[in-house]
């Protein structure tokens, strides 16, 4: 009698782990297929004649596998109710556990597939919405910096950025009747400065100007080196006229390493006005000469107006460094006592 019941508690104990193994791999294939959203057609439930455990199981039990019906595109609704009805015609008393489980999951994940898809076109409506605040602000007569700046903070649609960066850093006029007269003069101007102090001959330089023209030929080449645009003869020649026409008018810090790397967000901003596509793809042989020094140009204002801010984080003993670094030890000072007695260290 022990033995029977034993026996009868092995074979139920067998079978229900059979189900809940084909319900844990039909509730998988369910989800993937839900989740991807990319496999045409609809999962359809079809019995397998063989039995999953002939030395166990005195009833065969009946097992499920998909097939995919290529014509026929169904949503998970179509799903739950095959699901169900092929479900439905098993013996087992936890076939309506089983249901309910893979009916509660399949509804969580289009729950979840659908709050997605209203993320994504909140996300683009918002895009859109910020692209239209955008075109008001720009469209004025008179654009208001402190509205452009506040919107600028969570980002600037791409094309916009190279108008958006001239006015925010100061180059080109809030102004629009003056922008256009004031982008030539300054344009002029800075091919003057090119003719001025560049295009001469190393006879006509200081022994201080050979050397610092040197050095600003040797951080050309070292300029985002792993980005094929730059590596091009053309591009090292801009960013070395440049520096060197800024550091030239710039005599309190002359060239110091580094600067090269702040030209280069200004350069691929404005080149992109004129290049489409991918930077990989771009090359600057395609651009008149005129575009050329117009790059150049603005690339140059708008790197003399950024710079004019803190020129002495370049000069000698690196004033503006050191205040920054005093603002940080007073504001850790502040906050977190413990951390700065550890962070202070004996002269």
């Amino acid at each position: 009698m022990n033995n029977s019941n034993i026996g009868h508690g092995e074979e139920d104990q067998r079978k229900k782990e059979s189900i809940d193994s084909r319900f844990n791999q039909t509730l998988r294939n369910v989800q993937g297929l839900l989740k991807g959203r990319s496999i045409p057609g609809k999962v359809l439930l079809t019995r397998r004649s063989d039995p999953l455990d002939d030395s166990g199981l005195q009833e065969r039990s009946p097992s499920y596998q998909r097939s995919f019906s290529q014509n026929d595109a169904g949503t998970s609704e179509d799903m739950d109710k095959s699901i169900e009805g092929k479900l439905r015609n098993t013996n087992n008393s936890d076939s309506n556990t089983t249901v309910n489980k893979l009916r509660s999951s399949t509804s969580n994940i289009e729950n979840s597939a659908k709050e997605g898809q209203k993320s994504a076109v909140g996300a683009r409506a918002t895009d859109s919405a910020r692209v239209t605040k955008f075109n008001k602000e720009l469209s004025g007569q008179m654009i208001i910096l402190e509205r452009l700046r506040e919107l600028a903070w969570s980002g600037v649609p791409p094309y916009m950025r190279p108008n958006v960066w001239r006015l925010l850093l100061g180059y080109a006029p809030p102004n629009s009747d003056r922008r256009e007269g004031v982008l030539r003069r300054k344009r002029l101007e800075y091919l003057d400065c090119v003719a001025q102090f560049y295009d001469i001959p190393d006879t006509e330089r200081s022994d201080d100007e050979i050397n610092m023209l040197r050095q600003i030929a040797v951080d050309c080449p070292r300029t985002v080196p792993d980005v094929t645009f730059f590596q091009q003869a053309q591009v090292q020649k801009s960013l070395e006229r440049i520096l060197y026409t800024w550091a030239i008018r710039h005599p309190a810090s002359g060239y110091v390493q580094g600067i090269n790397d702040l030209v280069t967000p200004f350069l691929v901003v404005f080149l992109s006005e004129y290049l489409e596509g991918s930077i990989d793809g771009w090359s600057i042989s395609d651009l008149s000469s005129e575009n050329i020094s117009n790059i150049e140009a603005d690339c140059y204002w708008c790197l003399s107006k950024l710079l004019d801010g803190m020129q002495d984080h370049y000069t000698f003993a690196q004033p503006g460094i050191q205040r920054l670094v005093f603002k940080l030890k007073e504001l850790v000072r502040r906050i977190d006592g413990k951390l700065f007695s550890g962070l202070q260290f004996s002269p």
